[in-house]
């Protein structure tokens, strides 16, 4: 990734296909609901920001990349601490210029 700061491109990919909220099934099996907070590009790559309605009592917000597979787009897990905090950046900067507008 570079020095230069890019900045994320708004996507609705997730909310074309799914509407305002994503099932994922977690490695127990079980089923949790999220709301898709965001979706954006930030050099190359998707991203989108999810809040279940218990990380919302913290005001927590999970990042996972977008891949389009099949035509579906389809959630992974970002694992480079590096990636996730640029993605974590860029929607800071998404919600603040969206706060800055009347």
């Amino acid at each position: 990734m570079s020095a230069e700061h890019n900045a994320p491109k708004r996507q609705n990919n997730l909310k074309d296909v799914f509407g305002d909220h994503v099932e994922l099934i977690a490695e127990d099996g079980s089923a949790q609901v999220f709301r898709i907070k965001a979706e954006f590009e930030l050099g190359g790559a998707v991203y989108a920001a999810l809040q279940s309605d218990e990380m919302e009592a913290d005001d927590e917000v999970e990042f996972l990349r977008v891949r389009q597979e099949g035509g579906e787009p389809q959630l992974e897990t970002i694992e480079d601490d590096e990636e996730w905090e640029a993605a974590s950046e860029a929607y800071d900067d998404l919600q603040f210029a969206s706060e800055d507008r009347p």
